[in-house]
Parts: C-alpha cells; structure tokens; sequence
C-alpha cells in the first residue's frame, strides 16, 4: 500500500493538456497535473513525457483507495530541461521578412488595383 510522500513507478497511459494520467505498478492509477510536470512553464504535456513511458513520482495525495495525485518535478528535475532537447531536433525554420515595411512596399500596388477594379465597375 502506498503512501503520501514515497516515489513510485508507473506507466504514462493517456496525455491531456491538462496533465498525463498514470498506471502505477501497485495498482493504483493517477493523475500528474499540468502544473506538476515541471519546475519550467508547461505549454504542452507532450513535450516533457510520452505516452507509455515508465517514470518516477512522488505521491502528493490519496483520493480513494485507487486514485492518487503525482508530481513528476519532485522527482524529476531534469525533466524541466527534456523540452529544449527536443526542440533541437529537425532543420530550423525558413528567414522570412514580415513587418510593416513589407507591407508597406506594396500598399502602393493595392490601392492601385482596388482603384482600377472601382473604375472597371
């Protein structure tokens, strides 16, 4: 039997925005809020665990006899820096230049065909 405090093991079963929901080995299920996942802001759950995934967590509360509340940032700092590794991953994006100038070189252009287009009616 569990106890509020003591790490434990358990398997990521399904991901929410609002958190991961766990399988523990001792038969408990439970669910590790969003804002428990890491120490660092959490804009997406799936950046810092995958779906059947083993992790450690702490024991933050006992609901009912099946269900508890987890933290994974009590457990797992490093966790928080998982997101910038991933990032890294892939080619960077294209340079594009946007801002007022572009838009600005070709409102000239705009005006004139708006203005051909009411001549035209």
């Amino acid at each position: 039997m569990i106890q509020v405090g003591d790490v434990v093991y358990g398997v990521i079963t399904g991901i929410r925005p609002y958190g991961a929901f766990v399988s523990l080995d001792d038969g408990y299920k439970g669910l590790i809020h969003i804002s428990e996942i890491s120490t660092d802001y959490v804009k997406d759950v799936r950046m810092f665990v995958r779906l059947h995934e083993r992790v450690a967590v702490k024991v933050l509360e006992i609901e009912d006899e099946n269900h508890v509340k987890l933290s994974l940032k009590a457990v797992s700092p490093h966790k928080a820096r998982f997101h910038t590794h991933r990032h890294r991953q892939g080619s960077p994006l294209p340079k594009t230049i946007i801002g007022f100038s572009s838009l600005n070189d070709r409102l000239a252009g705009w005006i004139d065909a708006a203005y051909e287009k009411l001549q035209e009616d």
